[in-house]
């Protein structure tokens, strides 16, 4: 298994689902059950577009807007993202 999602780089530790899943219905060792599930990316769209989707679900789901912002936006994610295997090719 990935030590992290090759999406949006969350440590696959904490990922409460073990994985996304596979067509088939077994995990995907790549990717993280948020960013994948039943064989294909539960987000299509632009980096820009991916890191403002992260960070409404992260604001969604109780984090704090400043933290959110530093994770998608502030460098995080806006420094790992585009280094990331799903991400390259953009």
């Amino acid at each position: 298994m990935s030590k992290m999602c090759e999406s949006c780089g969350m440590p696959m530790k904490n990922d409460p689902q073990g994985g996304g899943t596979n067509a088939d219905g077994t995990r995907n060792p790549n990717y993280c059950s948020y960013c994948y599930a039943d064989g294909k990316f539960t987000f299509e769209g632009t980096l820009p577009e991916f890191r403002d989707w992260c960070y409404k679900g992260m604001v969604e789901g109780g984090m704090s807007r400043f933290t959110a912002w530093a994770y998608s936006w502030g460098g995080y994610l806006a420094g790992l993202t585009g280094g990331l295997p799903r991400w390259k090719k953009q």
